[in-house]
């Protein structure tokens, strides 16, 4: 019997990146608050393009 042995060294497990999650259908009531946001964004928009329009016309 040998007095010593070697360990046999392994080479480093590469880790490719992690999969990406599969996102969650999002819930009808997240759906329908981004809906009501987006509409009174562009309410929001449309009024203010109305007043410069008026500030304009007004000089």
């Amino acid at each position: 019997m040998p007095a010593f042995t070697f360990e046999k060294i392994t080479q480093p497990v590469r880790r490719a990146p992690a999969a990406a999650t599969p996102k969650k259908p999002r819930g009808l009531i997240s759906q329908m608050i981004d809906r009501f946001a987006e509409r009174r964004a562009r309410r929001a928009s449309q009024a203010e393009r109305a007043m410069r329009r008026d500030e304009e016309t007004a000089k």
